[in-house]
């Protein structure tokens, strides 16, 4: 059940019911401790964290947004480096699949990181390792 809203930069992000109370700092703070692998920073400098999605035990897909720019990031990253791999990372707005970036090959640590513009824009994300993937949707700019 959602029950508010909290902003991070200048997206928003729907609270459940348990964190409209104020016991969570905020939408990124808040579920950033539960991440399989860290966010490695390779988005650059500006750019903060707004959600990620764990693909199994494998890594975490990253979606990342400078408001300066008014771009998002994506990234995938590996929980464990290792041998090369293949690895996804995809991000494209929503209601224009045309805006789209993505960067896949064999990687032993990440794959992008990959930037569209996005500014009022909603943006879908994706990232995949070996055979595992997860797709996201739902962030506005």
């Amino acid at each position: 059940m959602l029950a508010s809203a909290a902003t991070v930069g200048s997206v928003a992000f729907a609270l459940p019911a348990s964190a409209a109370d104020g016991s969570a700092a905020s939408a990124a703070d808040s579920s950033a401790a539960s991440a399989v692998a860290a966010y490695n920073g390779v988005c650059g400098a500006g750019y903060k964290v707004v959600d990620f999605s764990n693909i199994g035990t494998l890594g975490t897909a990253y979606l990342t947004w400078n408001d300066t720019t008014g771009e998002n990031c994506a990234v995938t990253v590996r929980a464990r480096t290792g041998a090369a791999v293949y690895m996804h990372a995809k991000v494209f707005q929503t209601n224009n699949t045309q805006v789209s970036a993505s960067d896949s090959g064999a990687y032993t640590s990440y794959a992008g990181p990959v930037y569209i513009p996005a500014r009022f824009e909603c943006v879908t994300w994706r990232g995949q390792i070996a055979d595992q993937y997860v797709t996201e949707a739902g962030h506005c700019g």
